[in-house]
């Protein structure tokens, strides 16, 4: 049973073991005593504290996890031994030889390198990252900023906000890639205090040289001496097959890691950028009044301000693809700052609430078109049997595309100035009767949230007609008021005629037709522009081309048996005892004919379908 101690090592607290505690004390006493005359002694010994905690960090799963004498093994080996870097201040610059081999090779991670910064540190922090001089960082910003319509700054401020700035020396070394250890955080720190002049600097250096030589001279001799120590050096630091082997795999499933990480900051980042452009497009320019977004407030039955629909679906569909965008870039960088606890839930509500009143304002929305209504006028026109009936279209030159049938709406200014709906939805149906005098029925139909304010859509539909000798000029188009907003308002107009009466249709009404049956209809688009006789449930066209001939003459023989087809459709069919004919007449109207001949005498029937 061994007794555990609380650290605060460098403001994180610990819970190590008592044996594993003495050993890192006595580890830390002798960095101390290493840098005693050294300058810029506490700023080392406080960077080297602040690694020492950082990797306990890493190694620690949970708060009540005891530091053993395991990990402080392996900090130890890492950080390297103080007498390895025991030199004098004046040959710090020559390379100390360490007595340990680091467990993996230094990897770089990403920080804001305020140091050398305009802004925040992005740029050149991502250029150590890249191994990018930070001036073309700085110009792909600024391209990438022209080009999007300076929707990248969006992209700059979270790189700003989530990556971590390098304070303390390790964090400078990671950024650089550099192994953080004794060594090199003491360099890193001495090349800040260095301000001695030229002058003194020469001759430091001079010494510096000089004293380097003899080291290395001492060095060779004790490498040549040692040959025991030199081999198992080599030995330890050498690599086997199998280790290659895991390296390779390890290293492309890095770079699979990495693009999917791309690829996520790429969707992230697009989308993202999409919904601020669609924001500020449809959501702010709505209280702006520019023009182009009245389609949108009449499709809007429910009156649900525009802004705000623009808004909640930022959120909705936003916050995902940050967090895909935030997922892409903590792939790529290891130590991404994260975002926090109260962040995260922030979000989370925003993206609740978000989708909780689009499916509120959907379902309102839905219920404006709930029920759908129509009102009928039916006018008579002096149309009897034997009389002609003209028939065509009228446009109007305020509204466009309006000479073919369309179920869409635009809008436009009448000849008063004032804002309407117009849509060309108009059909037109003609059916036979036994009336005396022709009729057209105009029916208007409309949806709504409710039986009557479909009703009171449905009434305020504008149309008009002429008849007048003869002819009938009905308008290819509807208008309403906006406050109707668009409900699925439709024109049907159904032709009553009565049979005998011929109507003739101009080509401009073709596309108003439906096709033959439709609704009823005894006329279709096909044969709208001919003069049509009207019957009973059918039509005959009296101006219609013949149709072509064409020459079939097949004769065919088999025994007693033949088969004869020409032009007439003529099908005859004989055997020893029987003959027979069908043929199809020009009026529709087949005749056949049987003919037996047997032992009680010869039989004829003839029979007309």
């Amino acid at each position: 049973m061994n007794k555990t101690v609380n650290i605060n090592l460098a403001g994180i607290f610990f819970h190590i073991d008592e044996d594993a505690y003495l050993k890192l004390q006595r580890y830390l006493e002798a960095i101390k005593r290493s840098f005693t005359d050294s300058q810029g002694r506490s700023e080392i010994i406080a960077d080297i504290e602040a690694r020492i905690a950082e990797l306990f960090n890493e190694r620690v799963q949970h708060d009540k996890q005891v530091i053993r004498i395991k990990e402080v093994d392996e900090i130890i080996a890492i950080m390297g031994q103080p007498e390895d870097y025991l030199v004098d201040d004046e040959i710090f610059e020559d390379e100390p030889k360490t007595s340990y081999k680091s467990s993996s090779s230094p990897s770089k991670k990403l920080f804001r390198d305020t140091d050398n910064s305009y802004i925040s540190g992005v740029s050149s922090g991502l250029g150590h990252y890249l191994g990018i001089d930070a001036v073309w960082i700085r110009l792909l910003w600024i391209i990438l900023t022209i080009g999007s319509g300076g929707t990248f700054i969006f992209i700059y401020i979270l790189f700003w906000v989530l990556v971590p700035e390098a304070k303390t020396t390790a964090e400078k070394l990671m950024m650089t890639g550099e192994p953080v250890n004794i060594s090199n955080i003491e360099k890193k720190i001495k090349d800040g205090f260095d301000n001695v002049s030229d002058t003194v600097s020469d001759v430091a250096k001079n010494v510096s040289e000089t004293v380097s030589d003899v080291a290395k001279n001492v060095s060779d001799v004790a490498k040549n001496v040692n040959v025991k120590k030199q081999a198992n050096s080599i030995k330890s630091s050498s690599k086997t097959f199998f280790d290659t082997i895991g390296d390779i795999i390890l290293f492309f499933f890095n770079i699979f890691a990495k693009f999917v990480g791309i690829l996520l900051m790429f969707i992230g980042a697009v989308t993202l950028i999409a919904l601020i452009i669609s924001l500020f497009s449809v959501g702010v320019v709505n209280i702006l009044n520019i023009p182009g977004i009245e389609y949108a407030n009449i499709v809007n039955a429910a009156n649900t301000p525009i802004w705000l629909i623009s808004l909640l679906t930022f959120f909705a569909v936003g916050i995902p693809f940050f967090f895909v965008f935030y997922l892409g870039l903590k792939i790529l960088i290891n130590n991404l700052k994260s975002i926090g606890k109260i962040a995260k839930f922030t979000l989370l509500g925003a993206w609740l609430i978000s989708i909780i009143m689009l499916t509120v304002f959907g379902v309102r929305e839905a219920s404006e078109h709930a029920f759908d209504e129509r009102v009928v006028e039916k006018i008579e026109l002096n149309i009897t049997t034997n009389d002609t009936l003209n028939l065509k279209m009228a446009n109007n030159d305020l509204y466009k595309n309006t000479r073919y049938r369309s179920n869409s709406f635009k809008v436009a200014h009448n000849e008063k100035g004032e804002k309407i709906i117009y849509s060309s939805d108009v059909a037109i149906i003609v059916k036979s009767t036994t009336d005396s005098l022709a009729t057209l029925s105009i029916e208007k139909s409309a949806d709504g949230r409710s039986f009557e304010k479909a009703m009171e859509r449905a009434r305020n539909i504008n149309y008009n007609y002429v008849f007048d000798d003869k002819t009938l000029i009905l308008d290819s188009y509807f208008t309403t008021s906006p406050e109707n907003k668009y409900s699925d308002q439709e024109i049907h107009l159904t032709l009553y005629l009565p049979e005998g009466s011929i109507l003739k249709c101009h080509s401009n009404s073709n596309s108003f037709f439906y096709s033959r049956n439709y609704y009823g209809s005894i006329v279709s688009h096909n044969n709208a522009n001919h003069y049509l006789k009207i019957l009973d449930d059918k039509v005959e066209c009296l101006d219609c081309p013949e149709e072509e001939k064409f020459k079939v003459d097949v004769d065919i023989k088999d025994g007693d048996s033949s088969v004869k087809i020409n032009k007439e459709g003529v099908e005859v069919k004989a055997d020893s005892s029987s003959l027979t004919i069908k043929r199809k007449s020009i009026k529709g109207i087949t005749e056949s004919v049987n003919v037996s001949l047997d032992s009680t005498g010869l039989s004829v029937k003839s029979t007309n379908n």
